[in-house]
């Protein structure tokens, strides 16, 4: 999404991403699961290699050390057959409402990592998902939007969905 169009918010009905400064994207999403079930699909590697990246992608590596100091890391290959790594450290973790960590895209020189903030609201059953990332600079976060993360967001977020009604 090129930088002047992503000032606004866009949605899908679905998953809405906006943008609430310069040096951040608002990320959020209703799922039809208890919160603590959506925790635990998230933090869980049985369960995150089923949905985290886009279709076609296969995780090879997941590894979660989930306290506060643990770090996590996951390793997949892409359609393209190019292997692609995400990593970074848990900060803070209340179960099942709230995780704070560092996310790196191993892919681009070191000191670019974002701090992402993850709560989890449970309403009637269902689960509000709102994930803050700030980044270190504009340029950082308009970077990772130009790289086309809004679509991959999209889909991962609906491969979530699909996970969390096969567990319901």
């Amino acid at each position: 999404m090129p930088a002047a169009k992503a000032a606004n918010a866009s949605t899908d009905n679905r998953t809405t991403m906006s943008l609430p400064s310069d040096r951040e994207i608002m990320i959020t999403r209703t799922f039809n699961a208890p919160r603590a079930l959506v925790f635990d699909a998230i933090t869980k590697c049985e369960h995150v290699g089923r949905w985290y990246g886009p279709r076609g992608t296969e995780m090879l590596s997941c590894k979660i050390d989930l306290r506060p100091g643990g770090s996590w890391r996951f390793v997949q290959r892409g359609p393209d057959g190019n292997e692609y790594a995400f990593s970074g450290e848990y900060r803070e973790v209340v179960r099942p409402e709230r995780i704070v960590q560092t996310w790196n895209f191993e892919g681009i020189p070191p000191g670019h990592e974002s701090l992402e903030t993850l709560t989890l609201e449970e309403h009637d059953g269902k689960t509000q998902w709102t994930t803050r990332v700030l980044f270190k600079s504009v340029e950082d976060r308009d970077g990772l939007i130009q790289s086309g993360m809004e679509s991959g967001m999209r889909e991962t977020m609906d491969r979530l969905a699909e996970l969390l009604e096969s567990l319901v």
